[in-house]
């Protein structure tokens, strides 16, 4: 019988590069300390959105071009490689299967990489946030 006053720990899905995965663009390992602690206690399951879309690493940088992730999602926006390369559809791809994991494993909340074509929050919006803010998902944002 499970006592009703443990505290379920609470958890993130979390960009794989914030926790020093191999993931960057560049394949460079960059870890973010704040994230590292913030995470700390906690159960959290690392995500990169670029590869889940079929991307390699490391991979030509990429950026949103014509508007932001909410406009790649609606087809009126285009995320470019600096090869320009369309890439559009591995970012939408990557963003659906890391909404797909959040709804299998009932994550609390996404924690996602600043300034990136797929997860920055604020600013310039990726892709991957924009899909998660159309389904409600809490986010947070580190690096």
């Amino acid at each position: 019988m499970q006592d009703s006053h443990i505290k379920k720990k609470t958890t993130y899905l979390v960009s794989s590069c914030l926790i020093g995965l191999c993931t960057r663009y560049d394949g460079a390992i960059s870890p973010d300390q704040k994230c590292i602690e913030f995470l700390e206690g906690t159960n959290w399951i690392p995500v990169c959105p670029e590869q889940l879309g079929g991307l390699a690493t490391p991979r030509p940088k990429a950026m949103l071009c014509e508007g932001n992730g909410h406009d790649v999602l609606q087809g009126n926006a285009r995320v470019i490689t600096e090869d320009g390369e369309n890439v559009s559809d591995n970012f939408i791809r990557g963003a659906e299967q890391v909404l797909d994991l959040a709804r299998r494993l009932a994550v609390d909340r996404i924690v996602l990489k600043s300034r990136s074509p797929s997860c920055a929050v604020h600013g310039n919006t990726g892709v991957t946030a924009a899909l998660l803010q159309l389904h409600n998902y809490q986010l947070i944002e580190f690096g």
